[in-house]
C-alpha cells in the first residue's frame, strides 16, 4: 500500500511540473486581434447573406462596441457613442484594477454580434479561440473584469438597436413598385421585391436625419427621343455594347452583390460575395495594416469608416424610396431591346441615386481624414471572393472608380453615380467635422 502512495504521490507531482512548464499560447498583438475580429464578421455576413444596408448596420454596431472598450487603453481618445443620437452614457473602467482593453473590445464586439447576425456557432468557435488565448496569459481576475467590462458595453449598444427601427420594421409587406412612366418595378432576371424599402426611416448615427442631404431630383420622364431622359437611358444601352476589357474589370470588381442568382437552364444557384461596405472594411484594414497603426486608432477606423457607411446608407435609401425611380434595364428592355441585360445583375431596389457611390464616397472622406491623401495602397479586399485586385493612389480615387462601376456595368445612369458620390463625399466630411475624436 505504502508503494501506491509513493507512486500516487510521485505522479502527482509529475504532473504539476508538467502542467507548470506547459508553454503559453502566444499573445497577438492587439491591432491583430482586432483585424481578425472584423475579418471573422465579414465571413458571417457573407455566409448569412445579408442585403448591403443590413451589413451596415452589423458593421456600424459592432465597431461602436469595439472602439468604446478599447479607447480605454490610450486616455486621449474620446467616446464616440457619446456624441451621436440614442445610446446611454457608457460605463468606465474600475480605478486601479487591472484591464486588458483589447479582450473587453471582443467580448464588446462579440456581444453585439451574436443578436444581429444568424451564424452564432461559427462566430463562437473563433471566440473561443481568442480568449482562451488571452486566459492562458491574463490572471483570473483580470480576465473576468475585462470580458464583464465588454460585455456591459455590448449590451450598451444593443440597446440602441432595438429602438433604431429595424426590428419595428422586419414584418413590413412586399414593395413592388408600379408600371407609371419612369417608376420602379421589380427587374429581371429574378424580379424580386424591393429591398429594404422602409430604410430610409431608419434612425441616423451622426448626421441630423436621412433628408439632410438631399441629392437633386432624378431627370423627368419622357419619351421625345431627344430628351435628358432618353438619352440617358440610351448612354447606358450604348456604353454596354462597347466596354472596353478594362472597365468589363472595374463594373466586376466593385459588383459586391452578395447574392448574385446565376441560371443555367432550369438551375438556379448563387454566387455569395462581400458587400458594398464589407469592402470598404477591408480597404480600412488595408490601411491600417500599411500604417501599422495601434490598436485604438484600428478601432477608431473601424468604428468611424462603420458611421459612414451606416449613415449614408440610410440617406441613399431615402432618396431611392422617395423616388422609386426605374432601372436602366427597364427602360431598354421596354423602349429598345427586349433581350438585353446589363453586364452586371441589377439589384433588386430602386435607381436613383447609386447606392455603392454613395457609400463609397462616404467612406472615402473619413479614410482621407484619418490617413491622408494621396494615399496608395493595393486593394486585395475582395481577391479571396473574385480573384480580382486594383491598385488605387488615394481613396478617392477608389470611390470615384466606384462611381464609373455602376455605369459600366448597366444598372446605374452615369448622372445617378455622380449624384450619389456628391451626397457620399458631405456626409462623411460631415461626420469627421461632427465628432471630436481626440482631447
Amino acid at each position: 500500500m505504502r508503494h501506491f502512495k509513493i507512486i500516487a504521490v510521485l505522479l502527482g507531482t509529475f504532473l504539476a511540473m508538467g502542467c507548470a512548464n506547459k508553454p503559453k499560447t502566444a499573445l497577438l498583438s492587439d491591432a491583430d486581434v482586432l483585424h481578425q475580429n472584423e475579418d471573422q464578421l465579414t465571413h458571417v455576413i457573407i455566409y448569412d447573406v445579408f442585403t448591403p444596408p443590413v451589413a451596415a448596420r452589423i458593421y456600424g454596431y459592432t465597431a461602436l462596441a469595439s472602439y468604446e472598450a478599447m479607447r480605454y487603453a490610450d486616455p486621449k481618445y474620446n467616446s464616440i457613442i457619446t456624441q451621436l443620437k440614442g445610446f446611454d452614457k457608457p460605463p468606465e473602467p474600475q480605478k486601479g484594477e487591472k484591464y486588458n482593453f483589447t479582450l473587453a473590445a471582443t467580448k464588446a464586439f462579440f456581444t453585439v454580434a451574436h443578436k444581429v447576425t444568424f451564424s452564432i456557432d461559427t462566430l463562437k468557435k473563433y471566440e473561443n479561440k481568442v480568449y482562451a488565448m488571452y486566459k492562458d496569459n491574463l490572471d483570473d481576475s483580470t480576465y473576468a473584469r475585462s470580458i464583464s467590462f465588454g460585455e456591459e458595453i455590448g449590451n450598451l449598444i444593443l440597446k440602441r438597436a432595438a429602438v433604431d427601427d429595424y426590428p419595428q420594421t422586419r414584418g413590413k409587406p412586399k414593395y413592388l413598385g408600379d408600371n407609371g412612366p419612369a417608376r420602379w418595378r421589380p427587374t429581371p432576371p429574378d424580379y424580386m421585391d424591393g429591398v429594404e424599402f422602409c430604410w430610409g426611416d431608419m434612425k441616423v448615427l451622426a448626421i441630423d436625419s436621412s433628408k439632410q442631404f438631399p441629392p437633386l431630383p432624378p431627370l423627368s420622364y419622357s419619351e421625345d427621343k431627344n430628351s435628358a431622359y432618353v438619352k440617358q437611358y440610351m448612354e447606358v444601352y450604348n456604353k454596354n455594347k462597347s466596354l472596353t476589357k478594362d472597365e468589363k474589370t472595374i463594373a466586376t470588381f466593385w459588383d459586391d452583390n452578395p447574392f448574385v442568382v446565376q441560371h443555367n437552364g432550369h438551375l438556379m444557384f448563387a454566387d455569395k460575395k462581400i458587400t458594398p461596405g464589407g469592402h470598404w472594411i477591408g480597404i480600412t484594414t488595408i490601411a491600417c495594416k500599411q500604417t501599422h497603426a495601434g490598436a485604438v486608432k484600428v478601432a477608431q477606423a473601424y468604428a468611424l469608416t462603420s458611421i459612414a457607411l451606416f449613415d449614408s446608407f440610410i440617406t441613399c435609401w431615402e432618396v431611392k424610396y422617395k423616388y422609386s425611380y426605374a432601372r436602366p434595364v427597364t427602360n431598354i428592355e421596354e423602349k429598345v431591346d427586349h433581350n438585353w441585360l446589363p453586364l452586371l445583375q441589377t439589384p433588386p431596389f430602386p435607381e436613383y441615386t447609386a447606392g455603392h457611390s454613395t457609400i463609397s464616397a462616404a467612406s472615402a472622406a473619413v479614410l482621407t481624414h484619418l490617413f491622408g491623401d494621396n494615399f496608395a495602397f493595393q486593394d486585395t479586399s475582395d481577391l479571396a471572393y473574385i480573384g480580382l485586385q486594383r491598385h488605387f493612389d488615394s481613396f478617392f480615387k477608389a470611390s470615384d472608380e466606384t462611381a464609373m462601376s455602376r455605369f459600366y456595368g448597366g444598372i446605374h445612369y452615369l448622372n445617378s453615380s455622380i449624384a450619389g458620390a456628391k451626397q457620399g463625399k458631405e456626409i462623411g466630411n460631415y461626420i469627421w467635422e461632427k465628432l471630436k475624436l481626440t482631447n
